[in-house]
């Protein structure tokens, strides 16, 4: 009698044991594919912002050859495209927004202060999307790393990094800082990992 209640038993248990682990594969199942799903939508968002930024850029290069009057009003709320920003040590190239939007970030690097053509301090801001856009590996700039921004006139502003820091969120101090009161290129993104913004600064070297 005993035998058989503990066959009964064994059967009862494995049985639940079957159920659980059958239980713990689905689960496994759908958690590793909500992983694969982020994974996919993100790395489309990033792909498709890419995307978006080169048809623009390729749509600037094409107005800048055909348009007559290349003077903007600066005083315009209507974002525009002030240039484009080149930095051949990443292999990347941009248009340049004239004003500063979530929206607009999405899309491509924005001006955010300064002027190209001012003594100043022009400050360009960009999403660090890892290393599938914008801004993403602007750290890995050094002393002498060069930056070139073209504007609508096709003049070719050529800067050199001279500084590659860190601040808080709240410190404002890189964007008015200026040395000499020479024309400097600073460069704005996010740092994912603490949540700072990764500075690069540069000096104006080369007008063509």
């Amino acid at each position: 009698m005993n035998q058989i209640l503990l066959v009964k038993d064994n059967k009862e248990f494995n049985k639940k044991s079957f159920a659980l682990k059958t239980q713990f594969i689905f689960y496994f199942i759908i958690f590793i594919s909500l992983i694969l799903i982020f994974i996919y939508m993100r790395y489309n968002s990033q792909k498709n912002s890419n995307q978006i930024a080169a048809n623009l850029s390729n749509s600037y290069h094409v107005y800048r050859l055909y348009a007559n009057n290349t003077s903007l009003n600066k005083t315009s709320n209507n974002p525009y495209i002030i240039g484009s920003i080149e930095i051949p040590k990443l292999n990347i190239s941009y248009p340049v927004f004239s004003t500063l939007t979530e929206e607009l970030l999405k899309v491509s690097p924005c001006r955010f202060y300064g002027e190209i053509t001012d003594d100043s301090n022009l400050c360009i801001a960009g999403h660090n999307l890892d290393n599938n856009a914008f801004f993403s590996r602007i750290r890995t700039l050094v002393k002498n790393d060069k930056i070139i921004i073209t504007d609508k006139s096709n003049y070719k502003y050529t800067f050199s990094v001279f500084d590659n820091y860190e601040v808080l969120p709240s410190d404002l101090s890189p964007i008015y800082s200026t040395k000499n009161n020479k024309k400097e290129l600073t460069l704005v993104t996010c740092n994912n990992k603490n949540d700072k913004r990764i500075i690069i600064k540069s000096k104006l070297i080369f007008t063509n």
